[in-house]
């Protein structure tokens, strides 16, 4: 609801003959937008030719002519604007004082010509709360008044009325107290009575025993609080000693740092409505440099459950990482924004996760349930391609930095070559070889006929060949340190390959993983040559997948908490089986069906994919 509405359907809730002395707001922003936006200094309000360089001021339309023109009719209609404004906050204060006089003489006269203490302090709340109410339109049209004139007036224009009655309220917060400790609900400090307000005033034990303020007429107001500015921890005890002094409940607060500039936020509930805590909040502002603003959070429905997190209902949380090794460019940074902008997902955090040059960002966004996660991805796997930049998107969950388990493919995953083709060299049909494997991890014909094709070719190939290839074997880069620190933090680690089992028990003894599952090779009876067989089950995708959850159950996690790598499409299975499945520079075909993507040369990235940084990351392979 804009305010301009909200304050007109708050006029009702008070007495009619109050409402005269309501700030105007409706008028004030129609004299703005009418009258002062036309002129104005502010970067929006003016055109690209306008802005343009020219050192001949002469010209009708020379930016100096333009800036003098507007600051010669902003110097009357913003005197204009101050006078309004000035009128309606005389009237205020006017009527404040008046009203104020009037509820002290309430105390002061006897119980039978009065009224009782419990009518008096529900007056006192009123009209609190309608000057709260007032204070937040001076406020907004201050703001306003900056935002479309161009010129700043907010904090010297609060300042000037931070000494008014209607803010200050002392006589009127004194006699609250005093009430509320007559009624029993409030101890007040001897340094806290008031000897002029303090009388003869009787509350009889029923009326102490029963009454209690109703929820609706108790000061339970809350406020977004923000300072900004170059002293990051006196921002914050400076927000903190108001909120201190005025007794004001603490709902959330979070802060932030860009160099020297910080912002300190602070949800608080006020425990009054009196609004002296904005004049000391203004006078902390100006005191460390800072630039203070808050905004009144009315009760138009529930609250975000932090104030780091978006405003809005019926949404989803989900963790983005983006990531290039070369760098993130801003062009792409640019259309990824605007893909977002485009499906209404709201950024809640971003944070750069590697050192350097910015290569890895790590975002928390917001989505709307009603998004198409189909047509987003593949948005994003298109965004991906276009720019050679990774985009994985996972849920924004506890599961997300505690998983337990990683499964690994072997041939072009943990290692950069395809066993059964380095086999082949050695026994002269790796053209033939090479022609079936890039067949099957394209998905064109089944894996398991592909690996009879393939093991048949092999018959009568020496076994020692096997040993051969081990010495061949080369690590994909980032292997060995992304297993050291999966395995410090305690993860268990498997490889499960649709290659041969000596080999998979090669790089799971040279990598420290815990379980290894690929096929047997048949020999001989004289253990000496290959049969161009296999013995057992054929590691297709789906055993892939049942190996995984095997594991899984064994060592009693769920697969929320498992990760997968591969690159094949024998490995698509297991990618779906687990939490998070990560296509490792994969074929085109399984890009597209794979939910996340990492096309960098290092496995290094999949700790990113965690949320971990460079610092993090070396703390946990060195």
């Amino acid at each position: 609801m804009k305010f301009g509405n909200f304050i007109t359907a708050r006029k009702v809730n008070y007495p009619e003959a109050w409402v005269p002395y309501t700030i105007d707001y409706v008028a004030l922003k129609s004299f703005i937008k009418q009258n002062i936006a036309p002129d104005s200094l502010a970067l929006s309000k003016l055109t690209p030719e306008q802005l343009q360089w020219t050192v001949d001021s002469a010209q009708e339309n020379s930016y100096a002519n333009i800036i003098t023109s507007r600051l010669g009719k902003l110097q009357i209609l913003v005197g204009d604007f101050l006078a309004m404004l000035d009128k309606e906050v005389h009237l205020l204060n006017e009527f404040y004082v008046e009203e104020t006089e009037r509820i002290v003489s309430y105390h002061r006269q006897s119980e039978e010509d009065t009224l009782t203490s419990k009518e008096i302090l529900q007056c006192i709340i009123k009209l609190e709360s309608f000057v709260l109410l007032n204070y937040t339109a001076i406020t907004k049209i201050l703001k306003k008044h900056d935002r479309h004139s161009g010129l700043k007036i907010s904090d010297s224009y609060l300042l000037r009325i931070s000494n008014m009655s209607f803010v200050r309220s002392e006589n009127l917060l004194t006699l609250k107290r005093v009430l509320l400790r007559e009624l029993g609900e409030s101890p007040l400090p001897p340094s806290c009575t008031s000897p002029e307000l303090i009388l003869s005033k009787k509350i009889s034990p029923a009326e102490k025993k029963n009454w209690f303020p109703t929820a609706a007429l108790l000061p339970h107001q809350k406020v977004l609080v923000s300072l900004t500015g170059p002293h990051g921890t006196d921002i914050i005890g400076c927000i903190l000693q108001c909120a201190s002094k005025h007794n004001c409940d603490i709902e959330d607060f979070m802060f932030s740092r860009l160099y020297h500039t910080a912002t300190f936020g602070v949800l608080i509930t006020l425990t009054n409505d009196n609004v002296a805590i904005f004049q000391d909040l203004a006078e902390a502002a100006r005191r460390w440099d800072g630039t203070l603003s808050f905004e009144i959070q009315e009760n138009h429905g529930p609250l975000p459950k932090s104030i780091e997190e978006a405003p809005y209902q019926d949404r989803v949380k989900y963790a983005a990482t983006i990531l290039n090794q070369n760098g993130l460019s801003a062009k792409f940074l640019y259309e990824w924004t605007h893909l977002l902008l485009k499906h209404k997902i709201s950024v809640e955090k971003m944070a750069r996760l590697n050192e350097g040059h910015v290569s890895c960002a790590d975002y928390k966004l917001s989505v709307p349930k009603t998004v198409d996660y189909d047509s987003l991805r593949v948005q994003l796997f298109q965004l991906s391609l276009s720019h050679g930049t990774d985009v994985a998107m996972q849920p924004y969950d506890v599961f997300r930095r505690n998983k337990r388990l990683v499964v690994f493919d072997m041939d072009s995953t943990l290692i950069q070559q395809e066993v059964i083709d380095e086999i082949a060299k050695h026994a002269g049909v790796v053209d033939q070889v090479a022609a079936i494997t890039e067949a099957a991890m394209n998905g064109e014909i089944d894996f398991k006929e592909s690996l009879r094709r393939r093991v048949g070719l092999l018959k009568g190939t020496s076994v020692s060949v096997l040993d051969t290839v081990k010495e061949s074997l080369t690590f994909t880069e980032g292997a060995r340190v992304l297993c050291k620190a999966l395995k410090k933090i305690g993860l268990k680690l498997a490889v499960i390959s649709g290659g041969f089992m000596p080999l998979a028990s090669y790089v799971k003894n040279e990598l420290g993983l815990d379980y290894a599952f690929a096929n047997q090779l048949k020999v001989s009876s004289d253990g000496l040559t290959l049969t161009g067989e296999t013995v057992g089950p054929i590691v297709d995708g789906q055993r892939k997948a049942e190996l995984l959850e095997v594991i899984a159950q064994a060592e009693s996690v769920t697969l929320d908490q498992v990760i997968a790598v591969g690159d094949g499409a024998n490995d698509l299975w297991m990618l779906a089986a687990a939490g998070l499945g990560i296509a490792f520079n994969a074929k085109p075909k399984v890009q597209e069906r794979a939910s996340t993507r990492i096309n960098q040369k290092s496995l290094k990235y999949v700790l990113h994919l965690l949320g971990y940084t460079d610092e993090e990351c070396r703390q946990l392979y060195e």
